[in-house]
């Protein structure tokens, strides 16, 4: 039975790590969410929703967690010593100058950022993949998905869809905007299915990653025990 996680690990796939400079694309303020459904082979129905704060600009992409109040509270109590790190909390910021990925986490309460380096990517459950940042889904495999006959209630926005054996994948595409509005995938049976939309908005002025002056930086081996 295949998890939130195996649908992550889908939309990663259809993301190609680009190593030359991410073609050029409108800067994006994004609310985005996620859904997903899974019916067990004991007949337990699991969901899942959560929402992100997704921002794009030539060279960056910020992403924040939308958390309830509860969680805000619990993590601003926490001291300032040695803290467990869950990058679900913090704010991810990832950039790409000539043609290098960068990885860190910025801690606002602690006014901290702590880097990631390539080889503990896996541990914050990031791809290292650009493309699947600043585009949700790369245009190259966008390219690759065969158009569909769905009608998209967008304009400049088209549904490209793949189905194989009982499995299908969709992913609605605005060409314009360069970035995946929706992103589907599940099984005809029912047991399963997984959404990501995606909700653009006008790029606002100020960018996060310009408030980060007099944070301290901190490596992300130091928070293993």
């Amino acid at each position: 039975m295949k998890s939130l996680k195996s649908f992550l690990l889908f939309a990663a796939s259809l993301c190609t790590f680009a190593a030359q400079a991410a073609p050029a694309a409108p800067d994006l303020d994004l609310g985005v969410s996620f859904y997903s459904k899974i019916i067990t082979e004991e007949g337990v129905t699991r969901e899942s929703r959560y929402e992100e704060r997704w921002l794009r600009r030539t060279g960056h992409v910020w992403v924040e967690r939308v958390l309830p109040q509860r969680a805000k509270d619990t993590h601003e109590h926490k001291g300032s010593g040695h803290r467990h790190f869950n990058p679900t909390l913090l704010a991810r910021h990832v950039t790409l100058e000539d043609g290098k990925l960068k990885l860190e986490y910025v801690d606002a309460h602690a006014r901290e950022r702590i880097a990631v380096p390539p080889g503990e990517y896996g541990n914050v459950s990031f791809n290292g993949s650009w493309d699947s940042q600043f585009y949700l889904v790369a245009p190259k495999m966008i390219a690759e998905l065969p158009l569909s006959t769905r009608v998209s209630n967008v304009p400049g926005a088209r549904w490209r869809e793949r189905e194989k054996n009982g499995q299908f994948q969709r992913v609605l595409w605005d060409d314009e905007r360069q970035i995946a509005l929706v992103i589907e995938s599940g099984d005809r049976a029912g047991q399963e299915f997984q959404r990501i939309e995606a909700r653009p908005s006008k790029a606002s002025a100020a960018a996060p990653w310009n408030k980060l002056a007099g944070y301290s930086l901190r490596e992300y081996a130091d928070f293993l025990d």
